[in-house]
């Protein structure tokens, strides 16, 4: 069949839109990402995301909800690619019948015949040998980015992963802010806060630099259902707003630093994420973390070993101070990415009841049960 002069650039406009808008999407996501996303390839982690959660969010325990969750990030990758493909095919099709007199179908069989490189339709017309060239090439570069993207991807996530599971001896599982200053004065080992806070500020700007590039490594979880990032991050943070805002006579310059690239950490996620972040929050504004919460573990904290130098009421402004700059920012992240429930991380939804971290009891020779607690 022949077409017409105007529907044969209305379907060449067609494909051609399709084939830039597609290439435009590889090459955001996968050659020069710069933390300026595709809507294609992020609307399909959406997408898959929301439904994975759907399912997820219908468990009864955060086990079977972390479970469900684990396969979404990854088969996204896998449903991008299929609709990078998907789009090529229509796009190349609508080409090559705009410039032939080739039905759809005839159009359809030799588009996947270029693209997937089958080979089981060809023609002598030159036009379409152009096309079919630009198909055939444009199939196996697709697919070829992505492979050498997983490698990227792969990297990030054992380079967060290591630190994460570092932190769980000295923060418990999942991790807790006072919990990693109380293991470390339970052994009268305080010292050692600093060089984790020197390491967590490092880790915090790949953490940066990794996931608002790769938007999917946010939704990738751990292979431990009691790990997460976000708890990690948000565990370390706290630890040591704690220590600024209740011994300042200890050495302040770990502590603040982890806290500042911490907290430009979790802005910066956030807005990859679509949260809204106040870049300028008022120290005197309310958290939503009670002063019961944080007094009650404060003076647990003294019960271990630890020494203020301010008292609670006193040390309280300044903690909520330092707490405000990533609080909102945190619970929202944790409450989208289905973050494991421990206390101090805010609600999830549907709500599941927080955790606090298990402490195995410190055994010494001649007695002691040995029985793991959670935060006692």
């Amino acid at each position: 069949m022949t077409t017409s002069l105007p529907i044969s650039i209305l379907w060449f406009l067609v494909g051609l839109t399709l084939v830039l808008a597609v290439g435009s999407s590889i090459l955001r996501t996968l050659v020069v990402p710069r933390g300026v996303r595709s809507k294609l390839s992020y609307g399909v982690l959406r997408a898959t995301m929301a439904a994975f959660r759907a399912v997820a969010r219908r468990t009864g325990s955060y086990e079977a909800r972390d479970a469900v969750l684990a396969y979404a990030a990854p088969l996204s990758l896998i449903l991008t690619l299929a609709v990078w493909l998907g789009l090529l095919f229509v796009g190349f099709a609508c080409l090559l019948f705009s410039f032939s007199p080739l039905d759809w179908a005839a159009s359809f069989r030799e588009a996947g015949s270029s693209l997937f490189t089958l080979g089981f339709a060809s023609t002598d017309r030159g036009q379409l040998t152009i096309v079919d060239f630009i198909a055939a090439a444009t199939g196996p570069i697709v697919v070829g980015l992505l492979v050498g993207y997983l490698p990227s991807l792969y990297g990030a996530y054992n380079r967060r992963e290591v630190d994460v599971a570092l932190l769980a001896g000295r923060g418990g599982e999942p991790s807790w802010g006072p919990e990693i200053i109380g293991r470390h004065a339970m052994v009268d080992n305080l010292d050692e806060l600093q060089p984790l806070w020197r390491d967590w500020e490092r880790w915090a700007a790949d953490l940066s630099e990794s996931h608002v590039n790769y938007p999917v490594l946010i939704h990738v979880r751990s292979a431990q259902p009691q790990r997460n990032w976000l708890v990690a991050l948000l565990a370390v943070l706290d630890s040591a707003a704690i220590q600024l805002a209740t011994n300042p006579q200890a050495p302040q310059g770990p502590a603040r630093v982890v806290l500042r690239q911490g907290i430009t950490t979790i802005r910066d996620i956030a807005r990859a994420e679509g949260i809204a972040v106040d870049d300028d929050p008022s120290p005197d504004d309310p958290i939503a973390l009670p002063y019961e919460e944080f007094a009650e573990a404060v003076l647990r904290l003294q019960s271990l070993g630890y020494t203020l130098t301010r008292d609670v009421e006193e040390a309280w402004p300044h903690f909520r101070g330092w707490r405000i700059n990533y609080e909102g920012a945190a619970y929202e992240l944790a409450r989208r990415i289905d973050a494991v429930p421990v206390v101090w991380s805010g609600p999830r939804t549907p709500p599941l009841q927080a955790m606090e971290p298990l402490r195995q009891v410190n055994r010494l020779p001649g007695g002691g049960s040995g029985r793991p607690v959670r935060g006692q």
